[in-house]
């Protein structure tokens, strides 16, 4: 199993809140209920279901909003 979390967009700087999101989840059965996440509370669940952790890049500026 995998989890694929991103780090939240709008989160600014100094702020305490939780600041990832779980994207998806392939390869097995996981139900998720919050919408963000502290990194500690990620690797926990990810330890407990026995998944890999990836970590997507964040897309840069120039490409966001950009249509092909």
């Amino acid at each position: 199993m995998k989890l694929y979390v991103r780090e939240r967009q709008k989160v600014g700087e100094g702020v305490e809140s939780p600041k990832y999101r779980i994207v998806a989840v392939t390869g097995g059965q996981c139900q998720i209920e919050a919408t963000h996440f502290r990194k500690f509370e990620i690797e926990q669940i990810a330890k407990d279901v026995g998944a890999e952790l990836v970590f997507l890049k964040s897309v840069p500026d120039e490409h966001k909003g950009k249509k092909k």
